[in-house]
């Protein structure tokens, strides 16, 4: 059986979607589409789990995690 995964203590991230994607390739346009982001600037509250984190990591140059 698989672990769990790890969360926060509040088991939220906020993700904030900083920087424009135009111009970046349709895959990255996917992913911030699918974090339920449709505008710049715009943070959303997502789980906090390592496929959220993997991710972000996809993308770090579009997106950011907030505080």
């Amino acid at each position: 059986m698989a672990k769990k995964a790890e969360t926060t203590e509040s088991g939220k991230i906020k993700i904030q979607y900083y920087r424009s994607m135009i111009g970046y390739a349709k895959k990255q346009k996917e992913i911030v589409k699918s974090l339920g982001i449709t505008k710049l600037n715009q943070t959303v509250e997502r789980t906090d789990s390592a496929a959220t984190r993997g991710i972000v990591a996809k993308v770090p140059h579009l997106l950011r995690i907030v505080d």
